[in-house]
Parts: structure tokens; C-alpha cells; sequence
């Protein structure tokens, strides 16, 4: 069976950038991502919007007796004494309850991450080097991510193959060391486009046996890695939603003041619409730049690490 583990929907809040604004993280319903992720041969469908299940319980509201869905989650998380620094873990099979408690708790990673594993509710950790920018020693960083939870997100289709590679050859050392962790995809995806491009797959038959097969760590990953022309793709497809949304075209919360402001603007910024593509493109190459950085000081570390060996 094939799953999209990371997809977001109109319920993964507001865009970071221009809050002014109000626009969208994504503007797709949880329909629309059922139906593409089934169009693309997804067996199973999960939606993981930012820091809610709304979506999910929206779909299920309409379609309860599906069996083919799962409640996901990214849950948005704070590192305590590192000031600015974030963590997303992906969960999986969540209930209200468990979504209630981890909001109270996502202040502290740590704290969220033990009250999943007391649950026992299946947890990676999401994109491990794409929001991490040295606010803390990148050794620390590592040991404390690789401890935390029982897999890792190899593949996310949003971000560069370098990046998923070394992820991956992180997750292969764990294995090697005897802490063994299980392995998951997703696309990542904020528009349509993209849903149901990168998977995580596994032998079962059913949704409790892919579950089951994702904490045994049965799981594979597969599908696209993500580039430049993913992210221009996605930043201009989230744009020209937010556009009809302001036109009535999309689903929106927007008061009669934030669509004319927001008009306004995106009028006045017409001309500067190459903007987006500049971001995309810092974007990249910031996290290439970053991941050939990490790459540097792990072959070093380890290279030490071999010298002190064959000295003792």
C-alpha cells in the first residue's frame, strides 16, 4: 500500500510571510487532496496540516465509513533553550484527545515527543535540516533529534535530493549503531500539484497494517525529491489562490476590509511578481549551501571519530 504522509489542506493556517495579508498556507480542501492523492494511486490518504486535524475531521464528517483515511498532523514544535529554533513532528492516527495535548504541549519537543511515545502514537521527525539554521551546536542538534523519535522523514518532496540523502545516511547510521529508525515520505505538498508525488509504501493490506508496518519499520520511501522548480511551482500556485480567493473563487475567511486591502496590493505588486521566483531560488540554494555544510562537518566528525578509535 501506498500513503502521501505529508500533505497540507486550506486548514494548515496562514502563510508566515505578509501576515497582513491573511493568505493561506494552501488553499486545497481535504476533498480535492483525497480525490488527486487517489488519482496518483495512493492507497491510503492522510492529511497533516500545521498544528490541526480540522481537515481531517471535516472529510470524515462527510465520509465516515471511508476506510482508506488517516488522521495526520505536524505538529510545530519549540526547542526550549533555543531561542528561534523549530521542529516539526509528523504523527500519525491521532485522536482529538492526543491533538488537544499536543498543542498544550508543542512548546517543548521534548515533552510532545514522550507524550506520543506514552500513547503510542507513530511520530517522525519532519525535514530534519529545513528549518534548523545553527541556532544550537549541529552534534547537539543531531543527537537529540536522532533520540527523540522512532523515524525520520527521509524523503520530503519539497526538499533537494542532497538534502533527503543525508537525512537518509543519518537514518542508516542509527540503524548501524543499534538504534534502529523507521523511515517515511511525503510530498509536502501545499497545492494539488504536488499531492501524491513523494510516498512512504509497505506490504499491508489494510490502514492498521500499514500503521503497524510503519512503527515495525516495514516501510519504504518513494517519489520525487523537490528543486527549484518545486518550490517556484508551489509559491506561485499558492499566489494565484490567494488571488481567487480574494475574487471568490477559493474557500476563504476573509472580511470585506482584508479583500480589498489584499486587491489593492496584489494590483500594486503586479510589476514585482518576479519576486516569488527570486525567493524560490534563494531558498534552494540556501538549503543546498547548508546541507553541503552539515555533509562537511559530519565527515569530519567521523574521520576523528576514526582516529580516536585507532588510537585507543
Amino acid at each position: 500500500m501506498k500513503c502521501d504522509l505529508h500533505v497540507h489542506s486550506y486548514h494548515s493556517g496562514y502563510a508566515s510571510h505578509l501576515r497582513f495579508l491573511r493568505a493561506r498556507d494552501c488553499y486545497s480542501s481535504p476533498f480535492d487532496v483525497y480525490r488527486v492523492a487517489k488519482g496518483r494511486g495512493m492507497d491510503l490518504v492522510c492529511l497533516t496540516d500545521h498544528d490541526s486535524i480540522d481537515g481531517a475531521l471535516e472529510f470524515l464528517d462527510r465520509r465516515p465509513d471511508v476506510q482508506d483515511f488517516i488522521i495526520g498532523e505536524e505538529i510545530s514544535c519549540r526547542v526550549p533553550d533555543a531561542p528561534g529554533l523549530r521542529v516539526h513532528l509528523g504523527a500519525w492516527g491521532l485522536t482529538e484527545t492526543h491533538h488537544r495535548e499536543v498543542q498544550r504541549l508543542r512548546a517543548n519537543v521534548a515533552d510532545t515527543a514522550a507524550y506520543l511515545q506514552q500513547e503510542q502514537v507513530f511520530f517522525a521527525v519532519n525535514h530534519l535540516f529545513m528549518l534548523f539554521g545553527d541556532e544550537i551546536d549541529l552534534d547537539r542538534y543531531l543527537r537529540e533529534m536522532l533520540r527523540l523519535a522512532p523515524a525520520l522523514e527521509t524523503r520530503n518532496g519539497a526538499a533537494i535530493r542532497r538534502d533527503n540523502e543525508l537525512v537518509a545516511e543519518l537514518a542508516g547510521d542509527a540503524d548501524a549503531a543499534g538504534r534502529p529508525l523507521a523511515v517515511v515520505g511525503g510530498s509536502d505538498a501545499h497545492t494539488l500539484q504536488w499531492v501524491g508525488t513523494t510516498f512512504t509504501e509497505s506490504p499491508a493490506q489494510t490502514r492498521d497494517e500499514f500503521l503497524a508496518d510503519l512503527r515495525a519499520g516495514r516501510a519504504t520511501v518513494g517519489g520525487r525529491h523537490g528543486g527549484l522548480w518545486r518550490a517556484t511551482s508551489e509559491i506561485y500556485g499558492v499566489v494565484f489562490n490567494y488571488w481567487r480567493a480574494l475574487v471568490g473563487l477559493e474557500r476563504d475567511d476573509l472580511s470585506a476590509r482584508y479583500r480589498i486591502g489584499g486587491l489593492a496590493f496584489s494590483i500594486a505588486s503586479l510589476p514585482f511578481q518576479w519576486i516569488p521566483a527570486v525567493v524560490a531560488f534563494s531558498l534552494k540554494s540556501s538549503e543546498a549551501r547548508r546541507v553541503k555544510t552539515y555533509r562537511g562537518t559530519r565527515k569530519q566528525q567521523t574521520s576523528s571519530a576514526r582516529v580516536r578509535t585507532t588510537t585507543a
